[in-house]
């Protein structure tokens, strides 16, 4: 089992979330579409030849993202990955990877 942990824009949230769960991510046992998200805000400066989907090119960004964190079952962790990359609106995706023991 691992454990997904991504950062995405407020107005995106639901549609990257829904790319993932159509796939069987955020599934245990009886229980699926789980997900844990906390509000914050995201900051960055795009630089060189970035084409950024928020802000310019040289200057700080700040933007309100969610922080949003997902179970995954091994055999789906690369699918959910590419499906991650596809489904969010950055050129870069910030995200997390955890291999979470069984105790």
């Amino acid at each position: 089992m691992y454990k997904l942990n991504f950062y995405v824009p407020v107005k995106e949230k639901e549609a990257v979330k829904y790319a993932l769960f159509n796939i069987g991510v955020g599934k245990f046992e009886n229980y699926e579409h789980c997900s844990f998200e906390a509000l914050g805000m995201g900051q960055f400066k795009p630089i060189n030849n970035a084409d950024p989907y928020i802000g310019t090119i040289g200057e700080v960004e700040r933007v309100e993202e969610y922080k949003v964190e997902m179970i995954c079952q091994d055999d789906l962790i690369t699918l959910a990955i590419q499906t991650l990359k596809k489904a969010h609106p950055y050129e870069e995706v910030a995200y997390e990877v955890f291999k979470m023991e069984d105790f």
